[in-house]
């Protein structure tokens, strides 16, 4: 996609109605610009299809009430205004982003339950997130900043400002020639990357983050699914930073990553061995399926 993404033709899903993409905009005294009242989810369409639609669909409404808001559309109403802005923007295989937020109204202060919760769907050609590191595997820097207490933030809620400590750090990685940045839990576990879970294989088996402290993504969930269909041990457990140097392989998952091998992270190196490849490569099929 060339150019900023907000100078673009087609059309974007805006409370109930498809609006030309120049103009979805909304007020400068939105509350969630503020405030970071917002959820969201990213999805992917595989030849026009939307990869596991409905558990996004249904994610987005159980992140709405973690941050103390109703979305005023079903999931079913969701689903629709989602095949509607792929058709209507005349696209089978897309990235869709659904966003939900408390916007302008008679509240602007921290408290906002008298403002009007808006809801956004927009679409669009997006490749690979990391580009060549599907092959090469990629390369991550470890963050300075860690993943928060599940009693200090909704942990399970993808709501926007959770994110912000992401984009430092994966910001502070490219700056250093990486392509993301593994992050820590408050307690010192490996939880994950700034926008996706992460797998590591030792002797055959395959150790994951327990998502204690962070979202349990749709993409992992499936990966697990597929590893035990491999009849592979899964091991979901705390995991110390120490342990990186004893894993053979590294993989990340999402809806963006997708499966991406990681070749190292910090001092730390990796293989993009037969497991990693050949899983990302069962999940490209299944997508497609």
């Amino acid at each position: 996609m060339s150019g900023g993404y907000d100078d673009k033709d087609g059309k974007i899903w805006m409370d109930g109605e498809l609006v030309d993409w120049r103009g979805a905009n909304v007020h400068l005294l939105t509350h969630a610009l503020h405030y970071a009242s917002s959820v969201f989810e990213g999805e992917r369409c595989y030849d026009g299809r939307i990869f596991e639609s409905r558990k996004h669909s249904e994610r987005l409404h159980r992140s709405a009430e973690l941050i103390d808001f109703e979305i005023p559309w079903s999931v079913d109403q969701i689903e629709e205004a989602k095949a509607k802005v792929l058709a209507a923007n005349g696209l089978e295989n897309a990235y869709v982003r659904a966003l939900a937020w408390r916007g302008a109204g008679p509240d602007m202060g921290v408290a906002s339950a008298r403002n009007p919760v808006r809801l956004a769907i927009a679409a669009w050609e997006w490749g690979a997130y990391y580009g060549d590191a599907k092959m090469k595997g990629a390369k991550l820097d470890i963050s300075k900043w860690k993943r928060p207490s599940p009693e200090t933030a909704p942990s399970q809620a993808k709501a926007a400002g959770l994110y912000m400590i992401c984009t430092m750090s994966k910001h502070a990685a490219e700056a250093k020639g990486c392509s993301d940045a593994m992050m820590l839990d408050y307690r010192g576990y490996v939880a994950e990357a700034t926008g996706a879970n992460m797998f590591f294989v030792k002797d055959g088996e395959v150790h994951t983050p327990d998502p204690d402290c962070f979202l349990n993504g749709i993409t992992r969930q499936t990966v697990i699914g597929m590893l035990r269909e491999r009849q592979v041990k899964v091991h979901e457990r705390h995991i110390m930073p120490e342990e990186l140097e004893s894993f053979e392989q590294c993989w990340l998952t999402g809806t963006a990553a997708e499966v991406t091998p990681v070749g190292s992270i910090g001092d730390f190196r990796f293989e993009v061995g037969a497991l990693a490849q050949g899983i990302a490569a069962d999940y490209e099929k299944l997508v497609r399926a």
